[in-house]
């Protein structure tokens, strides 16, 4: 099922019983077009999961409508508004005593499912998420790391095709690589999902990275900023939506491009038993200086120093030295920079799903990148 609109029109939660004063989320009005990730972000305290919890009732608003696709959510029976509606938290929430599949089965056996269908659906829904369904479906949440556990999380808020997704810091509880291949994961799902996903972090950066539209809240609910990370990064609507995107707002653009926008510059590859006399001349005949050693299938398997390439003999895998660090399609250029920043290396390899190499994602090519858009954008 595809996504669905989501509206809020006015709307105020307030704690105290009079309704006095400034409530957790005042006069918040906004749409999320149907298939975008909305990520709310803001300062601790600004009232970002309130608005996610109102949206499945899990909170009441005090005043104000907010509609999926025109319909009311305060007109609908509770247990019927939460079964078409994804949640995802940052704590997972999974059943200890159930396995994975039974996890992921939880809403379709609520709804009636028969067992074999509850059995494809948890199937394709590990499958998607990345995980082996025969190898984890009989496992129980205590036998995954956290980001399995995460993935399972995912894929149970997917079990009855919600068109909505609530997503409550989903990434925040692991470490940052683990986080950086879920985010990139979980924008490879929505490119073939088209969910309408309200994302909550307090982290700009993911939010830039993973947002269709970005609503920035600060302290006491109020809406400060609403519009795609572009608008957001080039026209801050106030002081404090200026301080909190940071005075590094240049480099931040970078998380407005992927390794896809950028165009790879192509690597001299050989294989092991190659040559290595042509594989050296070759390599000498190219500007940048190493040469990279692929598999059979074109998996990269380590550099080669053109200084180091034997003028006899055939090339061997004992002779590559360690890789450049592997970047995948989806990776943003500012993530790319900062892990070859982090490796102490002038270009990343850009491998697709399959690990196969595709190009080069160099610290220049984003230099010129970063160069272009300033120019742009201050004209």
């Amino acid at each position: 099922m595809a996504g669905a609109t989501v509206e809020f029109r006015h709307v105020t939660k307030r704690y105290d019983r009079g309704h006095k004063g400034r409530g957790a989320v005042n006069d918040l009005s906004l749409t999320v077009p149907a298939g975008n990730i909305c990520v709310l972000v803001g300062p601790s305290g600004c009232g970002k999961t309130t608005t996610l919890k109102m949206v499945n009732r899990l909170i009441e608003p005090t005043s104000g409508e907010i509609l999926i696709d025109g319909r009311d959510v305060q007109k609908e029976p509770v247990t019927e508004l939460r079964r078409r509606i994804g949640y995802v938290i940052q704590q997972v929430g999974l059943f200890p005593h159930l396995t994975i599949g039974q996890n992921v089965a939880v809403v379709p056996s609520l709804l009636g499912w028969s067992n074999a269908r509850k059995a494809e659906r948890v199937e394709e829904l590990l499958t998607l998420v990345g995980l082996d369904a025969a190898r984890y479906r009989d496992r129980y949440p205590h036998q995954l790391s956290g980001g399995e556990r995460q993935r399972v999380g995912v894929a149970r808020a997917l079990a009855a095709d919600p068109p909505v997704m609530l997503m409550d810091e989903p990434f925040g509880a692991v470490d940052p690589i683990v986080r950086e291949r879920l985010q990139n994961e979980f924008l490879r799902l929505q490119r073939e999902l088209a969910k309408t996903i309200l994302f909550v972090t307090h982290d700009i950066d993911e939010a830039i990275k993973m947002g269709d539209v970005v609503a920035v809240m600060q302290t006491g609910g109020v809406l400060a900023q609403f519009g795609t990370p572009t608008d957001i990064l080039a026209n801050p609507s106030s002081d404090f939506v200026a301080r909190f995107v940071g005075a590094d707002r240049g480099l931040k653009r970078l998380s407005l491009m992927r390794v896809a926008d950028l165009e790879l510059r192509p690597p001299v590859t050989a294989r092991p038993g190659d040559h290595a006399a042509e594989s050296r001349s070759r390599a000498l005949a190219d500007p940048f200086p190493y040469l990279l050693l692929v598999d059979t299938d074109g998996r990269p398997l380590g550099w080669l120093d053109e200084r180091s390439i034997p003028q006899t003999g055939v090339i061997t895998d004992a002779m590559a030295i360690p890789m450049s660090p592997l970047v995948g399609f989806d990776t943003t250029l500012k993530d790319a920079l900062s892990m070859m920043l982090d490796a102490d290396v002038h270009a990343a390899i850009a491998v697709d799903e399959q690990g196969c190499v595709h190009g080069l994602v160099t610290v220049d090519a984003i230099a010129e990148v970063m160069q272009r858009r300033a120019d742009r954008w201050s004209r």
